[in-house]
């Protein structure tokens, strides 16, 4: 099981990544929030380890409209 240290590192990784794609994006932007949240959810429901964590973080801040955060 995924302890919490390794929950947030794959927040740290998802987060990092995709600000080096989007580099219009703040390091303070509410999208941190929503993906440390959700990445938090995933935690507590599953098992997993920090990559696959960090995948799903990546494939939901893709999915998030810009518009809206």
């Amino acid at each position: 099981m995924v302890d919490e240290v390794a929950a947030r590192r794959a927040a740290e990784t998802a987060w990092t990544v995709y600000r080096a794609r989007h580099p219009d994006v703040g390091a303070q932007d509410s999208r941190r929030c929503l993906l440390e949240r959700h990445l938090q959810g995933r935690w507590e429901a599953r098992e997993g380890d920090a990559e696959e964590l960090a995948s799903f973080g990546l494939a939901y801040l893709h999915r998030l409209p810009a518009d809206e955060c």
